[in-house]
């Protein structure tokens, strides 16, 4: 069968066309053959070549024109479908009609006709024709009885992953006939909450209850879940996922509605639960006004945005219709693809948009001056630092330079090409620090505060004394983790379990804050749009998530479990490593008390202590000499003296400090 099906499916178009036709005739003659024996009976049967032959010449005469006019033999037999079945009975229809006027006119001067014979003719051929097509696409998709599964001696294992569809709604029959094409895994049954349809067969699929999942395992030998609710809400599906840890299957599921719009991704994408889902907080509704304010109409630059944060940036950016888009990133890699994504979707939705990529590294004050005065931009999104904390912390000079000394060279390069708007992404990890990566960009934040609030600064850096006017506004927003950045847990954990792991957690006790990238990019966008200058915006990130409790839920929904003293035979294991250098177990968004709220819910604004921009730029000036000398002790001392709530945790681990204490 497979050999015969392989050879029909490799014949060219045009003689899959003469096949059809000719077995449409012989369907026509023989729909047309069997009216009469409904009509007559078996004792009076007709014989096509001696009598009425006139009938048996005009029925396909008339029928296969029509059919060939109604797009029959356009249809692909494998994806045949409701508009393909409207269009037989349309066919079908008309063509006994007409071959209804011929009886009657024919019949006036020759033979009679029995007039029902039009009538059992017409419901024969819809039979036969659309009957026939309805059976070879099940043929074709190989799979006869997909849709039989509660029919007597006709179940089967083909050796296909067995999956149950969580939501029996559109998305999930969907899915369904996508898995039955793509012959990938077998659908064996729906769950669905609707207890109007429990208990009932959807496109051959028993629908079983929540409450009955392990019946259904029972019953199926199911696998997998897949979950098809698309609209469902993000404490909807958490509930849902809570429910299913409790079963040995592996969870996944479709793309949501606006990501099969987008033409993104397809209804047969099965990905991995998003694990956005488990934090089950839904995003709050975006200001349009805050969103417009700093970039429709204006000149944008973005730096570092080839990074997860900064790409997300350009992504939200472009769809706010900016005149030009700056690109401003080191890495070559990151900028072409980032640049390559935007490309195709300007062309794509026809955008007049100036995208202009520029290799540049923010260490570099002329070259950001230079791009800020050339191409006149209004609002700045700085993005570009180092963030990866034990990295930072075995590299401690590059950590500095990035940072800090990156932020105040474009800071200094807005005020002085006189930009509108100045933001900086910042993070938790600035809130009394631990880590080198912390502290300096809590630096950073202090370089802001303290330039905001000097109208007329004499820059850092510049011997000729000139005060400045300042005109940009300077904001800053920081935020915890974001799902799915680079360095992130989640996608080590992706991997670990995939390779039979153990999953590795650096203590048991550690907590993040988490949010997902486009949400944290948004809001950005909005908490820039806001304050008078200087301010530090925190956005409410919910509750932490204990990393092992995580892992956990990561193993349970792979459909896995956790191995470990209570359970030797589980399948995967957790390992705790010990916290990395500069690490902190729990992180905190706020260094004191006194926080406003503002007018977007999740966007808080706080009050903090800062320093003057001459107190602050003499500390710079240490900072860089000791850097320079490679004295780090000293670095440590003074970003100790600078950053409130500094305490760095254990021994110095830069690379070229710990390499010199051991030299002789």
């Amino acid at each position: 069968m497979d050999k015969i099906r392989a050879k029909l499916l490799s014949l060219p178009r045009r003689h899959k066309r003469i096949l059809q036709v000719l077995t449409d005739i012989s369907l026509v003659w023989f729909a047309l053959w069997m009216a009469f024996v409904v009509r007559l009976g078996l004792d009076e049967l007709v014989n096509p070549f001696t009598q009425h032959v006139w009938l048996f010449v005009s029925a396909p005469v008339i029928a296969i024109p029509l059919f060939i006019r109604f797009g029959m033999y356009r249809a692909v037999m494998r994806y045949f479908g409701n508009d393909a079945l409207i269009a037989i009975i349309k066919a079908v229809t008309l063509s006994s009609l007409i071959l209804g006027v011929v009886v009657y006119w024919y019949s006036n001067h020759q033979n009679v006709v029995p007039r029902s014979i039009i009538f059992n003719y017409w419901w024969l051929s819809l039979i036969m024709i659309g009957g026939l097509r309805l059976a070879m696409r099940q043929y074709f998709m190989g799979d006869w009885f997909s849709a039989a599964q509660h029919v007597p001696f006709t179940s089967r294992d083909d050796g296909l992953p067995k999956v149950a569809i969580y939501g029996a709604g559109a998305a999930g029959n969907q899915l369904v006939a996508a898995l039955r094409m793509g012959r990938v895994m077998r659908p064996v049954a729906f769950i669905d909450d609707d207890c109007g349809i429990a208990d009932r067969v959807i496109s051959g699929l028993q629908v079983y209850k929540p409450k009955h999942i392990q019946q259904m395992i029972d019953n199926t030998g199911a696998q997998e879940i897949l979950l098809a609710i698309p609209s469902s809400n993000r404490g909807r599906r958490r509930e849902i996922l809570g429910f299913l840890e409790g079963f040995p299957l592996h969870v996944r599921s479709v793309p949501g509605f606006m990501d099969l719009a987008s033409g993104r991704v397809k209804v047969d994408d099965i990905q991995e639960v998003d694990i956005a889902d488990l934090l089950g907080r839904d995003a709050v509704p975006a200001q349009a006004d805050l969103l417009e304010h700093c970039i429709t109409g204006q000149s944008v630059l973005v730096t570092g945005a080839g990074g997860s944060i900064g790409s997300e940036l350009c992504r939200q950016i472009l769809t706010l219709r900016p005149t030009t888009l700056l690109l401003f990133e080191h890495s070559e890699f990151n900028l072409y693809s980032i640049l390559s994504e935007l490309e195709q979707r300007v062309a794509r939705e026809s955008l007049s948009i100036r995208l202009l990529p520029i290799l540049g590294s923010v260490r570099n004050p002329d070259k950001l001056l230079d791009v800020m005065k050339t191409w006149r931009v209004d609002t700045v999104y700085h993005a570009a630092a180092y963030k990866h904390v034990p990295m930072v912390e075995h590299n401690i000079a590059e950590g500095v330079l990035n940072n800090v000394i990156g932020t105040l060279n474009t800071a200094q390069a807005a005020l002085q090409a006189g930009v509108a708007n100045f933001v900086l992404i910042s993070t938790d990890k600035a809130v009394r620090p631990t880590n080198v990566m912390g502290s300096t960009k809590r630096l950073a934040e202090l370089t802001l505060q303290a330039l905001s609030r000097e109208l007329a600064p004499v820059l850092f850096g510049d011997t000729s004394n000139v005060s400045r006017v300042n005109k940009t506004r300077f904001t800053m927003v920081r935020f915890g983790n974001v799902l799915g950045s680079s360095g992130s847990v989640i996608p080590l954990f992706h991997k670990q379990i995939k390779s039979g792991g153990p999953l590795t957690v650096t203590h048991p006790k550690i907590t993040r804050y988490f949010m997902t990238i486009p949400e944290a990019a948004q809001l950005v966008i909005q908490a820039g749009s806001m304050g008078q200058g200087g301010d530090v915006f925190v956005l409410d990130m919910g509750e932490p998530v204990r990393i092992v409790e995580l892992a956990e839920k990561m193993i349970h929904l792979s459909g896995l479990s956790v191995r470990s003293e209570k359970n030797l035979h589980g399948d995967i294991a957790i390992e705790f490593t010990g916290l990395r250098p500069g690490e902190k177990l729990y992180e905190e968004l706020l260094i004191g008390d006194n926080v406003a709220a503002t007018q977007h819910p999740m966007i808080m604004t706080a009050n903090e202590d800062h320093l003057s921009w001459d107190v602050l730029k003499v500390k710079l000036s240490e900072l860089l000499a000791a850097v320079d000398q490679d004295d780090y002790a000293r670095v440590r001392q003074l970003l100790r003296d600078t950053v409130s709530g500094y305490t760095p945790d254990g021994e110095i681990v830069d690379w070229i400090y710990q390499q010199r204490r051991l030299e002789p």
